[in-house]
């Protein structure tokens, strides 16, 4: 993932819900296009944010071994906008997963402030539809979870720590 909209995981349950923050800083180059004067985070990326926040929540619930895709932004309701020094906090809730994909239900607050709630689908895309073509190095992957905290505050479904999936560490080369 190139860009990340999240900064860290503070609460993730295994295949039911996950907590996420993203301090939003004038130090970030968009904020200064949109709008010039009165910079805003885009709603757009508040959504990737939740996205990214469900997406991974959606992924781990299979080791990650799916690839999972936004598929369609079902719903999408913001009450203000984001600004700088503000920090979102993404509360995300899987609602339905299956061999196809997963419906995830988010909020976004700002302090106690709803400020977004959307509904998310997401498509596990089948290999014969992805080809060998990875969307992500596995590397890069196991690095990325680690860095958002995925591994110190994830929970499997009976409360115990998550570990990290053997097949990823094997894709990644054994860097754990």
């Amino acid at each position: 993932m190139r860009w990340f909209w999240i900064d860290r995981f503070t609460q993730f349950e295994s295949g039911r819900s996950a907590t996420a923050v993203k301090n939003v800083s004038l130090a970030e180059g968009h904020l200064h296009d949109h709008f010039p004067g009165a910079p805003l985070m885009p709603n757009s990326l508040v959504i990737e944010g939740l996205a990214q926040t469900g997406g991974l929540l959606a992924a781990e619930h299979n080791d990650f071994e799916e690839r999972v895709v936004l598929a369609k932004v079902a719903k999408a309701r913001f009450h203000f906008s984001a600004t700088p020094g503000d920090t979102l906090v993404y509360q995300v809730t899987i609602d339905d997963i299956h061999k196809d994909g997963a419906i995830v239900s988010g909020t976004s607050h700002v302090g106690p402030r709803l400020q977004a709630e959307v509904q998310l689908v997401f498509a596990h895309l089948s290999e014969s539809v992805a080809g060998s073509k990875s969307l992500f190095d596995p590397a890069s992957l196991l690095a990325m979870l680690k860095l958002l905290g995925v591994f110190e505050v994830g929970r499997d479904s009976q409360g115990k720590p998550l570990n990290v999936p053997a097949s990823l560490l094997a894709a990644a080369g054994n860097q754990a």
